[in-house]
């Protein structure tokens, strides 16, 4: 009994020690390999030769423990927005919003690492930004930030992408999302607008009296001609032409009175005429 019970003592001995040198072993392999996953790139830091230049890219890697260390990027594009309150250039205050869409510079990654740290877009975007924005808003007049929009824009991204490269900071989009003047300045172009109208409206009735005395003109002139062409007539054949007229008149006068509802009785008197004023008198 008691040989039976040295062994398995040391057949459990065997294999608790067994079981720890697998231990040890999966420890070891665990802590030998990383993981850098879609969309990441990874540094090596080592302990004697610093931040290793080479880029690790996807997948399951070896390394040697305690000894070296992995710092995962993340090199996919991401959004970033900051505002800015700049002066213009005949001193009007100006509130900007910028987003960008950036992503590092997988080839320079170490560098990254070396100068900036796994935070480098939070360190650099938001000051270059803000630089950018005040040296181009500088450049124009509040008005033209609106007229010349495009062409703000488009310096934004010049500088903008010139000055991330510094930094090894790719910039796939620029954009100002947002902009507002001040209170004072808003208050000037809606006055500038009020008196603009008012311009405008004062040009129209000033058209249209210039339209209105040059339509009296020719009226003025068009009655001279008729009453011209008239007294060319009547001189020509006597006063027939009136007399057509004045008979005309009657009759329409007569017949004005004829359909009226308020008229019941015409008296018949001048021997009995019922066309008025047909009198055989001269």
């Amino acid at each position: 009994m008691s040989g039976g019970g040295q062994a398995a003592v040391s057949f459990l001995t065997k294999l608790a020690k067994v079981a720890a040198g697998l231990g040890l072993t999966a420890s070891a392999v665990s802590t030998s390999l990383y993981t850098v996953d879609g969309g990441q790139r990874a540094v090596i830091f080592d302990r004697f030769q610093g931040v290793l230049p080479a880029v690790v890219s996807e997948g399951t890697h070896f390394l040697v423990p305690w000894l070296q260390k992995p710092f995962l990027f993340d090199i996919r594009t991401r959004p970033h927005s900051f505002s800015s309150t700049s002066g213009t250039k005949d001193l009007q205050m100006v509130s900007l919003t910028l987003r960008v869409l950036a992503r590092p510079d997988v080839e320079r990654l170490p560098e990254i690492f070396t100068n900036l740290g796994l935070d480098y877009d939070d360190k650099v975007l938001p000051s270059i930004g803000n630089e950018v924005l005040k040296a181009v808003v500088a450049q124009f007049n509040a008005d033209q930030l609106l007229t010349d929009r495009p062409h703000v824009s488009a310096l934004v991204r010049e500088a903008l992408v010139r000055r991330a490269g510094e930094f090894n900071i790719v910039l796939d989009d620029v954009a100002i999302t947002h902009l507002a003047y001040g209170h004072d300045f808003a208050q000037a172009v809606e006055k500038k607008q009020v008196a603009q109208q008012e311009a405008e409206r004062s040009r129209f009735l000033v058209a249209r009296a210039e339209q209105e005395r040059r339509a009296a003109i020719v009226r003025a002139e068009g009655e001279s001609e008729s009453a011209r062409l008239i007294s060319d007539a009547t001189a020509l054949v006597g006063n027939g032409l009136i007399e057509l007229r004045r008979i005309e008149a009657a009759k329409e006068i007569a017949g004005v009175i004829a359909r009226s509802p308020n008229v019941s009785y015409i008296p018949s008197g001048n021997n009995g005429q019922m066309l008025l004023g047909l009198s055989t008198a001269r």
